[in-house]
């Protein structure tokens, strides 16, 4: 039907018959002479119809937008003044002969351009249109090449492509799952996977050595702007590998990813304990563009009488910390701190103490501070040394438990080096390791920091006598802020896997129950294993600067965990359920 693509014509074709097939883009009528940009998923051609061929003349003057036609003509050069080097079918122009109407369209729900500002809801709603704008288009097509190059590159290294269950067993992994009623089996359900983690477990012991798998995976949570409940995951697992091994593996792949696609040579990729990580940046996955840096100044401030920070300074639990804005006393307003303050309240800080430095030279006299009255010179001037700070600095605090104070902190670095454009590079990718097996899960008991099968960087008398100590042998890929994917190496050995589960709360009984199948493996003869798994969505995010990972999925989710195209989830009716033998309970209404 077509002999080239819109955006594949050039000069090469110039006195060449060519057929194209598209959507009229725009139509613009030249004093008698109609203009059609025509598109279609390569980019945009220009028609060029004019009155001596009175039947195409009279069909282009009655197409309007997204109308869909097909048109045959001879390629030109655009005369002067009227190229388009932007493009590239810029430099030419096609004279339209014989023009056929496809299919009519009504009017578009929004402009289909780069200048449109349309609700993310309309757009999802019209996902079908919004998918055909260039700037979705293209973000789809960078997609299509990075799974296409991770398939090549994994390939190349000697890694199995092989599939895994997407029914399987419930089992818990930090989220919810979703769940499937069976049919065939009253009152039992399937669970959509979270993740192939056990199932490229077992690859590993069935002798497969290395796999991947480009996975969709589900998690029934509460959603984030990189966030989805159904995403695709990169997953990667090996055996007789280590840590160093995998890492290099993966690095490797991604740095080579961005130089073949995106013309980007990555930076060093530096290793960063997550205990060093919480404590300069107040996060485990840190934004390396940004050069603030957090503080401790607790032992600074243990005697001081001001209980604001002598609680916190002299609790195990919590924290003090300062970070310096170099020239912040110059760059913001009473106003925009006031705005800075509201903001750490959102992660849980009950204010946001500072000091601003307005002549160092002048010791307390050239400061100024609500908080200055408090505190006494020493431990003042002490609080300035160790920051380094200068005339027309400011330095903010944050006192409370080490969670608040790493997650306010943390999030005020990530937005004052956004917001006032602080950043020393464009790229800054890093790895973060050396993480603690267990964190308390609030009841006195233990959780795991990424999931029960991880190995312990310990022996299994250790990891008995002291968990809260225990390191485990898991690392998290880094890129401006943002996890790109985390792995680690694998319990290969019966008593250590064990010893985790007690540890984390799970009797033999229920361990049997869920896990029985993995544990009963392990008894067969497990090589030591290990791997990582990538958000795809997420590299995607980062590689074509999207703000969320639902401009990079073709039908995603809204925020409520909704397909605004399809209005899924949606009710069932009462035969499905009866053949499911399910009967729905009505909510209580209040007041009943």
């Amino acid at each position: 039907m077509r002999s080239q693509y819109c955006g594949a014509i050039n000069e090469s074709h110039i006195d060449q018959e060519v057929t194209l097939c598209g959507w009229v883009h725009r139509r613009r009528d030249h004093g008698g002479v109609i203009f059609l940009d025509l598109r279609d998923r390569d980019g945009i051609a220009q028609i060029v119809v004019d009155p001596d061929t009175a039947e195409a003349f009279k069909l282009a003057d009655s197409v309007r937008s997204e109308y869909v036609i097909s048109v045959k003509g001879r390629v030109r050069a655009r005369p002067e003044g009227a190229t388009n080097p932007e493009m590239p079918s810029g430099m030419v122009e096609v004279l339209g002969k014989e023009l056929k109407i496809l299919s009519h369209s009504q009017t578009p729900p929004f402009p289909l351009d780069e200048y449109s500002e349309v609700g993310e809801d309309v757009r999802l709603r019209y996902r079908y249109m919004d998918l055909r704008r260039p700037e979705m288009l293209n973000k789809l097509r960078v997609r299509s090449r990075v799974t296409s190059y991770i398939r090549n590159f994994m390939d190349g290294e000697g890694f199995l492509d092989v599939e895994t269950p997407i029914l399987t067993r419930a089992t818990p992994e930090g989220a919810r799952d979703y769940l499937v009623p069976s049919r065939t089996h009253e009152g039992c359900f399937f669970a959509l996977p979270q993740s192939p983690q056990l199932f490229k477990q077992l690859l590993m012991m069935s002798g497969f050595d290395r796999y991947y798998q480009i996975a969709k995976c589900f998690r029934d949570e509460d959603l984030r702007a990189d966030r989805q409940p159904e995403f695709t995951q990169v997953d990667i697992e090996a055996s007789f590998l280590d840590e160093n091994d995998i890492m290099s593996i993966t690095e490797k792949m991604v740095r080579n990813m961005f130089k073949d696609l995106l013309s980007v040579e990555l930076p060093d990729f530096p290793r960063i304990a997550f205990s060093e990580a919480m404590r300069k940046y107040g996060s485990d996955k840190p934004d390396l563009r940004i050069p603030l840096e957090l503080v401790d100044v607790d032992d600074l401030l243990k005697d001081v009488e001001f209980k604001v920070f002598s609680s916190p300074a002299n609790d195990s639990r919590s924290r003090v910390a300062a970070l310096r804005l170099p020239k912040g006393g110059e760059l913001l307003s009473r106003k925009q701190i006031d705005d800075y303050t509201k903001f750490v309240g959102i992660y849980g800080a009950k204010g946001l103490a500072y000091i601003k430095v307005n002549d160092l030279s002048q010791g307390m006299e050239g400061l100024q501070s609500p908080i200055l009255k408090f505190l006494p010179e020493e431990a003042v001037t002490r609080i300035l040394d160790r920051v380094q700070a200068e005339t027309g600095d400011l330095v903010f605090f944050g006192a409370d438990k080490s969670t608040v104070v790493n997650e306010s902190l943390g999030a005020l670095r990530v937005k004052l080096g956004h917001d006032l454009e602080l950043f020393e590079s464009e790229w800054a990718p890093c790895w973060v390791v050396d993480f603690p097996m267990f964190e308390e899960d609030g009841e006195g008991g233990w959780t795991a920091i990424h999931h029960p099968f991880t190995a312990p960087a310990c022996s299994v008398e250790e990891l008995q006598s002291n968990p809260e100590a225990a390191l485990s042998r898991a690392y998290d890929m880094v890129l401006n802020g943002t996890e790109l994917g985390g792995g680690s190496i694998r319990i290969h050995d019966a008593d250590m896997q064990a010893s985790v589960l007690k540890i984390l709360g799970i009797g033999e009984e229920e361990a049997r129950d869920k896990f029985g199948f993995l544990l009963d493996a392990l008894k067969f003869g497990c090589p030591p294993h290990g791997g990582l798994a990538f958000g795809l969505d997420r590299l995607v995010m980062l590689m074509t600067g999207a703000q969320s990972i639902r401009e990079v999925i073709a039908f995603p989710k809204t925020q409520s965990a909704m397909c605004m195209l399809t209005q899924a989830p949606g009710e069932v009716d009462h035969k499905q359920l009866r053949e499911l033998n399910i009967r729905l309970r009505k909510k209580e209404t209040s007041g009943s």
